[in-house]
């Protein structure tokens, strides 16, 4: 197998893994990590270490990487921005509005991140159905509450969210 085959194989699943990530450690980009992950696989590949290897064994591997590149690597991670710098006037360290600021700014990018994720599922390959059972899972309803509000069975709705989640996964792998 080639290396090109081998991320063609596994890049879903490593985007996906970044992605959730890097929802838990917002100072790392997205990018980044899945490009991080690729060269955990390319020296992998080149040490002739996942020949032998389960795809499971690789990807636990690649995620495993990951985690432990943000232990090592979260501390390195610069927080400041040029908005930052001139934030007390004179361009001379920070005050504690300006770092407040910073985090409320990332905390809403992260929000609206979510909200451009979530609305492109919405408008994109769901049925009618899937959007009425999508809308009352962001709403917090049970499984059993959806049902009983669009009058199904509980067993139907585990049905319809199964279909989402399927297709939610194309969505996540193209950010």
């Amino acid at each position: 197998m080639t290396f090109e085959q081998l991320v063609k194989k596994f890049s879903p699943t490593i985007r996906r893994i970044a992605y959730k990530l890097n929802g838990h450690f917002s100072a790392f980009d997205y990018d980044d990590l899945y490009q991080e992950a690729l060269v955990h696989l390319w020296v992998g590949f080149n040490k002739g270490t996942l020949n032998d290897k389960t795809d499971s064994y690789i990807l636990q591997g690649c995620y495993f990487h990951l985690k432990n590149y943000i232990r090592t690597h979260y501390d390195k991670v610069s927080l400041t921005s040029l908005s930052a710098l001139i934030c007390n006037g004179e361009g001379e360290g920070f005050d504690l509005d300006c770092i407040s600021a910073l985090e409320d700014s990332r905390l809403l990018r992260d929000e609206v991140h979510c909200k451009m994720l979530i609305e492109q599922i919405h408008h994109n390959g769901l049925t009618p159905r899937e959007k009425e059972v999508f809308s009352l899972v962001l709403e917090g309803l049970t499984v059993r509450e959806i049902g009983d509000r669009l009058g199904v069975s509980h067993v139907r709705v585990v049905k319809i969210t199964k279909n989402i989640r399927e297709k939610c996964k194309k969505h996540i792998d193209m950010f």
